[in-house]
């Protein structure tokens, strides 16, 4: 179970402080699937990143499976991120330099565990890229990079799987087809998911639809 408790989030611009997130309280429980929803500028994206513990609040707490993140150093945050998490970006976030399979089997590398190439190679199959086991991300479409990332994601069997518009970038009906995929990678491996989108149509598809505006919930 993932549960936050009082989160906000306050930057400081040369204006003075914004307010990002105000007094966020939220409870995800194993299993569930969850939309996040808002307009640009609502919190969405920071309160995917404070709940996968990539950053850290201004206040409040972020529990995963019982454990206080927010009191972890970022050792002690990316030891769990390589253990428990999956994400996937807007932006792809694939290294340039290496091909599929190289980008696949990076969470494995960094969390220092064996890499078992037929599992990278049968993810990416899964994913219908086969045929472009060698290839880097200049040599691939958005689609293409988009589906490398969502193996990526799940080549750790991630107990829970964040997806940060992961349909942001593509044509509708690129974005169809992988979204059929993250949510049929996801049911196999039964993990729990929690996107951030602007597409009620995609949102519909998860369990519960979760609103902010300005940094609170419109319908907790």
């Amino acid at each position: 179970m993932i549960e936050a408790k009082g989160l906000s989030k306050t930057v400081e611009t040369a204006s003075g402080q914004i307010e990002i997130l105000q007094a966020i309280d939220l409870k995800i429980n194993a299993g569930e699937t969850i939309a996040i929803l808002g307009a640009s500028g609502s919190g969405k994206t920071t309160l995917l990143g404070l709940l996968a513990g990539l950053d850290t609040p201004t206040q409040g707490s972020v529990h995963i499976n019982d454990k206080n993140i927010t009191d972890m150093n970022e050792e002690q945050r990316a030891q769990l991120r390589a253990e428990k998490i999956g994400f996937v970006f807007q932006s792809f976030q694939l290294i340039p330099a290496f091909n599929a399979i190289e980008n696949t089997s990076l969470p494995l590398d960094l969390a220092g565990k064996k890499i078992d190439e037929e599992h990278v190679i049968s993810l990416l199959k899964q994913v219908d890229l086969g045929h472009r086991l060698d290839h880097t991300p200049r040599q691939l479409s958005g689609g293409e990079q988009q589906r490398v990332a969502i193996a990526r994601a799940f080549v750790t069997q991630p107990e829970y799987l964040f997806a940060d518009e992961p349909t942001g970038n593509l044509d509708k009906k690129t974005g169809q087809k992988v979204m059929d995929l993250l949510f049929e990678l996801n049911e196999q491996q039964q993990s729990t998911l929690i996107l951030v989108t602007h597409d009620e149509h995609l949102a519909n598809r998860c369990q519960r639809q979760l609103v902010l505006d300005e940094g609170r919930w419109v319908q907790p």
